[in-house]
C-alpha cells in the first residue's frame, strides 16, 4: 500500500509500505479521508512518538470503507462506511484499527466530514465532560478557540446548555466561533487580552478552563478560575513551564488536570467512542452539531497541509482525501 512517509529531513513524500493484517479484534478499513491534527505536526518533528505497538504513520483519525474484520469483530461487514479513532497509521491507503475504536459514519456525511470528527469531538467530550465534569449553566473557557478541538467543544458546550468564551488569534475567527456559539471572546494579540478574558463572565468566573497552550496561561488560568474550577491541559503549544501560585490552587480547591488521548487503553477509548455515538452522532444527524472543515487536501498535498496547519490561520478542520 502507499503510505505518507516522514523522511531524515522531516519532509514527506508517499512510499509503498506493508499493507497492515487486521488482528482478531480489529478492523481493516480502506481510508478515504484523514484527519490532519497538530499532533501530526509534532510527531513528524520527533515530539510525539506513537504509543508501544501502534502504527508509526502519521493520522489520528480517518473515514473509510471497511475492507475486512478480525474473527473476533461483530458489528462490521466489509463495505460497511465507517469512521475511526486511530492511535496512528491514518496517512495510508489502509489501516488497522481496534473495533472499538471504530463507528459508522453518520447518516448523510460525507467520507470528509466524517473524517474530520473522531479525534477532536472525543478530545473534547474527554475533557469536557469525563476530566471537566461539565454541568448546565457553567462558565467555560476554551483557548485556541478557533481549533479543531476548540470549534467542537465550543458546540458541545452550546448544546449541553453551558457558557462558551474563547481565545482565539483574530477577529475572523472570533467571528466565526460566535457562530458556533461562542458568547464571546478576546484576541490573543489584543493589548487588553488578559483583561478582556477577566472580564467576560461577570461576576463569577470560569469554572471549566480547556489549555492547549500550557507553560504560558498557567498562572493567569488559576487566577481565572472559580473555586473547586477545573484546569484542563491537553496541549503545550508555549513549553511545558510555567509559575504555579499554589496558594491559590490550595485556597480555591482547583484541580489542574494533564490529559491526553492517543495512549489511553483501548477499553478508556471504545467506552468513549460508545458515549459519541450515543450523545454526539444523534447531533451531528441532527445538524445541531456539524464539523467544521478548513481545508480539503489530495494525500500526495500532505506538506501542503501541514503547511497550513502551522500556519495557525485555520478554522476548524483540514482533512486529507483520495
Amino acid at each position: 500500500m502507499k503510505a505518507i512517509t516522514v523522511n531524515t529531513d522531516y519532509s514527506l513524500t508517499a512510499e509503498e509500505q506493508e499493507t497492515p493484517v487486521p488482528g482478531p479484534n480489529e478492523i481493516l478499513i480502506k481510508v478515504q479521508c484523514a484527519g490532519v491534527n497538530r499532533a501530526d505536526l509534532m510527531q513528524r518533528r520527533g515530539f510525539y512518538p506513537p504509543p508501544p505497538g501502534a502504527s508509526k504513520i502519521l493520522g489520528l483519525e480517518c473515514s473509510g470503507i471497511v475492507e475486512s474484520v478480525g474473527r473476533n469483530c461483530e458489528r462490521f461487514r466489509g463495505g460497511d462506511s465507517v469512521c475511526a479513532l486511530l492511535s496512528g497509521g491514518g496517512y495510508a491507503e489502509y489501516v488497522a484499527v481496534d473495533e472499538g475504536s471504530v463507528l459508522p459514519m453518520p447518516v448523510g456525511f460525507s467520507f470528509e466530514q466524517a473524517a474530520s470528527i473522531p479525534e477532536v469531538f472525543a478530545t473534547a467530550w474527554l475533557n469536557l465532560f469525563d476530566k471537566g465534569e461539565l454541568k448546565k449553566n457553567s462558565n467555560v473557557l476554551i483557548h485556541a478557540g478557533a481549533s479543531g478541538v476548540g470549534t467542537a467543544a465550543t458546540q458541545l458546550c452550546r448544546v449541553y446548555e453551558s457558557r462558551p468564551w474563547v481565545t482565539v488569534g483574530s477577529q475572523f475567527k472570533l467571528k466565526k466561533c460566535m457562530e458556533l456559539g461562542a458568547v464571546d471572546g478576546a484576541v490573543r494579540t489584543a493589548a487588553d487580552f488578559w483583561d478582556r478574558v477577566g472580564s467576560f463572565p461577570s461576576p463569577s468566573r470560569y469554572d471549566i478552563i480547556l489549555d492547549p497552550v500550557g507553560g504560558a496561561y498557567l498562572e493567569a488560568n488559576l487566577s481565572l478560575l472559580n473555586p473547586k474550577g477545573r484546569l484542563i491541559i491537553i496541549g503545550l503549544m508555549s513549553g511545558s513551564k510555567g509559575n504555579l501560585n499554589l496558594s491559590e490552587v490550595l485556597t480555591k480547591r482547583i484541580k489542574i488536570i494533564g490529559s491526553t488521548l492517543r495512549n489511553r487503553s483501548l477499553l478508556e477509548k471504545a467506552s468513549l467512542m460508545n458515549m459519541l455515538e450515543k450523545e454526539v452522532w444523534p447531533k451531528l444527524i441532527s445538524g445541531e452539531i456539524l464539523p467544521v472543515v478548513e481545508a480539503i487536501y489530495p494525500f500526495a498535498e500532505a506538506e501542503k497541509a501541514h503547511e497550513l496547519m502551522a500556519s495557525n490561520k485555520t478554522i476548524g478542520k483540514i482533512i486529507l482525501s483520495k
